[in-house]
């Protein structure tokens, strides 16, 4: 089904039925005639598995520009012969003047902070914001980390570097969205910095490693904490919701004069493994590769515990216990008795285990958000959700699934999430709006990826409930495909409801963002976004 005729059908479809799942069963019907590629590949690079290709096509789009647009006046040597084997026929580009404004914020580097709460590199940090201000970027957002603001003692909490921060920010006329970075920074892609949690956390976890997360064969991860402790009162008399309130509290009070001033117009509260909104299922420090399916993370004693409790109450005792043909974290969904085409994850127990799975995270977003609103009154809140674009071409969509989003081809696993921010005002903040699908077929075509379909389908679950969508890029960008992708998504064009991001956050901040190539590229970018060009 041709995009066209999904957006016609919202005006078709009958109640109840929503226009992201409309989509998910335009894409299954016609899954199997898409484009089949010959060859393999090796899977041994990193997470979303498109760096290379990006990089291929960053040096191709560079050729093109330099060639045909001669940018600022400067000039790259071409082969022309290999110009004419590369470079496809130019598209006429789409006129974004007029169009909605959606503001463009800046990621700072992560490690901007240091662990002794000063602020790193201050002069240079200065002046890169000044070029930012200069080309109109609206703010940028930084990372208050959990482990460096209340790193040795519970409500003990040091702001002093990101006080310092934001008073630059200020004065340069910028804005901050803030993210309460709840989880560890370092063994993600991008992670050029290592920042734990609090060390009177990781104390507390030596002798109870059951705070983390934990898969079948007993690896604990120590990225964030479980979400079997949001109510229990493990960590020195105080439940991990109590924890994460009294952090934001604290930083409401400390800042509240850049509340006041409008200088913070977004706090996005961290929920899980970088940030986001899901189990932490593919770690590579556990051995991950892309496309591996992951693995589920519901083993330690909290969520066993809870997952006795709903087969209990069910009635089914005998359902209190783990898939146990679910693969491992390389897997493949074929190769599993679970996540196969017609495998047990749509049987009566599979059905039952998917269905707790997923609400233990609808749930603990609901806990936390809860708070959140109590701590951060009058001001804009988001969660971000993280895309899961690999085997959503599949019928289980296995990926999506140990990573706690229940949507395979049958059901809208978006939906739930969408509600629960609905119920507390919350804006969604979706990844990897610049990815495209036939890249990721080009490269990788085994892995089934859908990012394209699985946009769409996200953004339509959030706008079917009417709550704000923003969102960022999942991996570097610097070319303008990716940036006329992140536009497309932004702006959808000939959207009836005129329907647009609440904000775009460009990941992020470094020294090949401001090389001039590179920057005369996003310059463009953000009038764009304007709605200037």
């Amino acid at each position: 089904m041709a995009i066209s005729s999904i957006w016609f059908c919202d005006f078709l479809r009958p109640p109840g039925v929503t226009s992201s799942f409309l989509h998910k069963q335009a894409l299954l019907t016609s899954r199997r005639e898409s484009l089949r590629f010959e060859g393999s590949t090796n899977c041994n690079s990193s997470r979303f598995k498109c760096a290379r290709f990006r990089t291929s096509s960053m040096m191709t789009e560079r050729k093109e520009r330099n060639a045909e647009d001669a940018l600022d006046g400067e000039f790259v040597d071409v082969d022309d012969n290999m110009q004419a084997l590369h470079t496809p026929p130019k598209m006429p580009e789409r006129d974004f003047a007029g169009t909605p404004y959606v503001p463009v914020y800046v990621m700072l580097p992560l490690g901007v902070i240091n662990m002794n709460s000063e602020l790193v590199d201050q002069e240079s940090l200065v002046n890169q914001l000044r070029i930012l201000k200069s080309i109109n970027v609206d703010g940028v957002m930084v990372d208050c980390w959990w482990g460096i603001v209340e790193a040795h003692t519970p409500q003990v909490y040091n702001w002093s570097g990101y006080k310092r921060l934001f008073q630059i920010v200020r004065e340069l006329k910028l804005k901050l969205q803030v993210v309460m970075s709840f989880h560890e920074c370092g063994g993600n892609v991008g992670d050029d910095v290592y920042i734990p949690l609090p060390q009177w956390v990781i104390e507390i976890g030596q002798s109870n490693p059951d705070i983390y997360f934990t898969d079948r064969e007993g690896r604990r991860n120590t990225e964030c904490l479980t979400w079997g402790i949001d109510k229990e009162r493990v960590l020195r008399c105080r439940t991990a919701v109590e924890v994460y309130f009294d952090y934001m509290r604290s930083f409401r009070v400390e800042f509240d004069e850049f509340f006041e001033d409008g200088i913070i117009t977004e706090i996005e509260v961290g929920l899980g493994p970088c940030g986001e909104l899901r189990y932490p299922s593919y770690p590579a420090k556990h051995g991950w590769r892309y496309p591996g399916i992951g693995e589920f993370q519901c083993y330690d004693k909290y969520l066993m515990k809870s997952l006795s409790k709903a087969a209990e109450a069910r009635g089914h005792l005998f359902w209190a216990r783990d898939p146990e043909n679910a693969g491992s974290y390389n897997s493949t969904p074929h190769e599993t008795g679970f996540f196969r085409d017609g495998g047990d994850y749509d049987s009566y127990y599979g059905r039952f285990f998917l269905n707790w799975y997923s609400q233990v995270l609808v749930d603990h977003g609901d806990h936390v958000l809860a708070l959140a609103n109590l701590a951060f009154e009058g001001t804009c809140i988001a969660a971000k959700v993280s895309g899961i674009h690999w085997w959503y071409k599949t019928a289980s969509h296995a990926a999506e699934l140990t990573s706690g989003f229940y949507n395979p081809s049958n059901r809208d696993g978006y939906a739930p999430i969408a509600a629960m921010l609905k119920k507390h005002r919350v804006a969604l903040n979706f990844t990897c709006v610049e990815l495209r699908t036939l890249d990721q077929h080009e490269d990788f075509p085994e892995a089934l990826a859908d990012p394209e379909g699985l946009v769409w389908q996200v953004l339509n679950a959030a706008w079917d409930v009417s709550i704000l969508v923003a969102s960022e890029n999942a991996l570097p960008c610097y070319d303008r495909e990716g940036y006329n992708k992140i536009l497309e998504n932004a702006k959808p064009r000939n959207d009836p409801d005129g329907r647009h991001l609440s904000a775009f956050t460009y990941l992020r901040l470094s020294s090949v963002l401001m090389e001039r190539h590179n920057f005369v590229e996003f310059e463009r970018f953000v009038k764009r976004m304007h709605g200037k060009v």
